[in-house]
């Protein structure tokens, strides 16, 4: 071992540590990074690590993406638009729905950009194995955000080649949407698991987005809202954090993204963006429940999304846990 491994990076000190793993009365490991909580007016009323720091938002950007296929003409309403801002679990209604916004647009699932993939639902993929079925572009849990993207090219008269590639109309329209609603440029564009482009931003920006979104009372902006409040299997799928999250809690909006990001906001305007800096989501939910407790927000009836239980033997020996930042 070389003497600089034995110090701890510079740049992971920075972050804050928000979540720690008890197990049997131990503290087996711990989650480092960043959040930032907005009070009702927009100010930040918490920030613990670098909150302007630029992250991927990864799918929590969907609701976003969503948004500007609104902007652009796509006919979606309910369920759709739903779907199009969620990260859905491949259930068969989730697949029922991507090939109604495609069949509208004259399209077929061979136009879906995303790659195959098996369903993220249990019980779904085992009835797939069972009826020897492979994995498919339609299962893929970005599949309704391509098919929303897809609607919107054919109802602007966009070429729906290329639509993945950040210089066509419609990933201009998201990020031109994504840089107005989070009030500051772009940072980075990189490339998602979907093989759309995703914008990154800070994680106070990401914030302020989602809160410009819950907060909005017309436009397009609201119909986005307005869906996913009202369809939350549309936005996961049964037994999936956006879905019981929304559930449990009427009129709050949350949407997670891959490698440890999640966002929430209320009518009201609180907000809350999470960033866990080595990836993992499993404190995320969790984290932002703290976080709007912490500004007022009655959460008690989501409670059971409050810790991660530890398993030992199949039984609960401990907990995931947010730290005192935030308890």
């Amino acid at each position: 071992m070389r003497p600089e491994d034995t110090v701890p990076h510079e740049s992971t000190t920075r972050y804050a540590e928000l979540a720690e793993v008890v197990r049997s009365g131990f503290v087996e490991s711990r989650h480092f990074g960043s959040l930032v909580a907005l009070a009702p007016d927009g100010r930040p009323a918490l920030e613990l690590g670098v909150p302007n720091e630029p992250v991927v938002p990864r799918s929590s950007a969907k609701p976003f993406q969503a948004l500007a296929c609104l902007r652009a003409g796509a006919p979606l309403s309910g369920a759709h638009v739903a779907i199009a801002a969620g990260s859905h679990t491949g259930q068969d209604f989730h697949v029922d729905a991507v090939e109604d916004i495609l069949t509208r647009s004259g399209l077929t699932f061979d136009a879906l950009g995303c790659p195959p993939s098996r369903p993220e639902d249990e019980d779904t993929y085992q009835e797939m194995i069972a009826r020897g079925e492979e994995n498919t572009r339609e299962r893929m849990n970005c599949s309704g955000k391509h098919a929303a993207m897809l609607a919107a090219c054919v109802a602007s008269g966009w070429p729906t080649e290329g639509y993945l590639d950040p210089g066509h109309p419609l990933q201009v329209l998201v990020r031109e949407g994504i840089e107005e609603l989070a009030g500051e440029s772009v940072a980075h564009t990189a490339v998602d698991g979907c093989g759309a482009p995703v914008f990154a931003m800070t994680l106070t920006g990401l914030a302020r987005g989602v809160r410009a979104l819950a907060t909005a009372t017309t436009g397009p902006e609201r119909v986005v809202a307005k869906a996913m409040r009202e369809h939350p299997a549309y936005v996961g799928g049964d037994g999936q954090a956006n879905t019981e999250v929304m559930r449990l809690l009427p009129g709050v909006l949350v949407k997670g993204g891959a490698e440890g990001v999640f966002v929430a906001a209320t009518t009201a305007g609180h907000a809350v963006a999470v960033k866990v800096i080595d990836g993992s989501p499993r404190a995320t939910t969790a984290l932002a429940l703290a976080a709007l407790h912490r500004l007022g927000v009655d959460v008690s009836a989501a409670s059971e999304w409050t810790t991660v239980p530890v398993l030992g033997g199949g039984l609960p020996v401990g907990e995931v846990r947010v730290t005192s930042h935030l308890g």
